[in-house]
């Protein structure tokens, strides 16, 4: 019996001392994470994909593991990646060749409207479920772009899984924030010639500094690069960092402006442009505008600086860049100046004809997406007689898309009658000249909307 008992005591001793041990080996591991270089931290609350803190129950494990402390507060205007292991740091070599390929040189820096664009949507279940917000400045021309990707997505999804318009108006938070993460994704992908994808994410360190030739901002410096072989798992990965995107403050657009250069490569970047075209941003009444070839590389995943089909050659016989391939977002523009060589200004049958209905649109240099619900629009001609647009110009009173009929059918003796004396176009609207460039004789009603633009 005192042999039984002494046997239970050393068994309890030696499970009490597994348990320590467990216990020790538990906080090392922490011990580990936490000091690890390849993890960034941040000190303020983690974030859901609903803008919304996450508590200390809420979070990984129920354990509320507090926060490292000694780390330098990071500005709560800039929402830092807290649990991304791994990536490559930017060096100052990188950073300054970032900044020479957006603004021809190192010492440009980006305004206060481009810090402030970001990925965010309007009110789910509401009319517009499916827009962003729009900003200011030249980086509304990018969300612009970006915004006919999503509502690629959110119409024709896959075959057999289109949506009809009343769908658009029945989009979750849930749902719009899985399609903000395929569409970026898909661009980044796209311009990564289906091979590798790289985001790159704010983080606490810094690893490069100013020097004479390079400005520093506060942000450029402190990025983290991860590159990608597949595009789903880059797909889960702006999921899982989706407020870095979209969060107020976030510096959501530049960051992806910067991933869309570091996806395409600085190599295939000076391949893709021209005499014509030797940096993306060009300068603008104190500000930045995005060149053409920043939007094309949005729709078509090359950074091509002009809308003609194919190449071109210059007055001097140097070669001129256009789009070399059919894309799934079309482009219309019209009004650009009339100083522009008129064989580079014409929209080619790529742009204008896309696989899916939806077109990024410049009228006067401002941007808005016009689509279609119908997938067939384009392949069969017979749709084209008479046939349903809608208009989304992003302007904050704007609470529903515009809707506008089409009728290719209108009688060119009527057009005489009212150009007269206040000249060719003037009786047209801005939002039906732009149409008039793919459907040259198409009349347009506005359904009852006053007609903007």
């Amino acid at each position: 019996m005192a042999m039984e008992v002494s046997e239970q005591a050393q068994n309890s001793q030696e499970l009490d001392l597994e348990e320590i041990a467990r216990k020790i080996s538990f906080l090392d591991k922490w011990r580990e994470i936490f000091s690890s270089p390849r993890l960034e931290t941040n000190n303020t609350t983690p974030q859901d994909h609903e803008g919304g803190h996450v508590s200390a129950d809420e979070s990984e494990g129920g354990t509320g593991t507090p926060q490292p402390k000694g780390q330098a507060r990071v500005p709560s205007s800039l929402p830092v990646t807290s649990w991304a292991a791994g990536g490559e740091p930017i060096s100052l070599a990188t950073a300054s060749k970032l900044r020479q390929s957006l603004f021809g040189n190192a010492v440009g820096v980006f305004s206060y409207d481009w810090k402030m664009a970001r990925f965010g949507f309007r009110d789910p279940f509401s009319d517009l479920a499916f827009a962003l917000d729009m900003g200011k400045g030249g980086a509304r021309s990018i969300q612009m772009a970006v915004q006919g990707w999503l509502i690629r997505h959110f119409l024709f999804a896959g075959e057999g899984k289109d949506c009809a318009f009343h769908g658009l108006r029945a989009i979750s938070k849930q749902e719009q924030d899985r399609t903000l993460a395929t569409a970026l994704a898909g661009i980044l992908w796209a311009a990564g010639e289906a091979q590798k994808a790289t985001l790159c994410l704010i983080t606490e360190d810094t690893y490069a500094a100013a020097t004479p030739d390079y400005s520093g901002d506060n942000f450029t410096e402190r990025l983290r690069l991860f590159e990608f072989a597949k595009k789903d798992a880059a797909e889960e990965f702006v999921y899982d960092h989706l407020q870095c995107f979209k969060g107020e403050g976030s510096h959501g657009v530049i960051l992806f402006l910067y991933s869309l250069i570091f996806s395409r490569t600085f190599e295939r970047l000076q391949q893709d442009l021209d005499v014509c075209t030797i940096h993306l941003l060009q300068p603008s009444a104190g500000g930045f505008l995005c060149t053409q070839a920043v939007l094309n590389m949005i729709l078509t995943g090359r950074a091509s600086p002009h809308v003609c089909n194919g190449c071109q050659n210059g007055t001097s016989q140097e070669t001129l860049r256009g789009v070399l391939t059919r894309s799934d977002i079309g482009y219309l523009q019209w009004g650009r100046g009339a100083s522009e060589d008129p064989r580079l200004a014409e929209v080619g049958s790529r742009l204008k004809t896309p696989r899916f209905p939806i077109w990024l649109c410049s009228i006067r240099g401002h941007h808005s997406v016009l689509f279609s619900t119908d997938r067939q629009l384009l392949s069969d001609w017979k749709l084209e007689r008479v046939f349903q647009l809608y208009l989304y110009g992003g302007r904050p009173s704007q609470n529903t898309p515009a809707h506008l009929t089409v009728d290719t059918h209108s009688h060119p003796w009527e057009g005489d009658r009212h150009e007269g004396e206040h000249g060719p176009g003037r009786r047209f609207s801005p939002v039906e000249m732009v149409i008039r460039t793919k459907w040259s004789e198409a009349t347009i009603s506005w359904n009852g909307t006053v007609p903007f633009f």
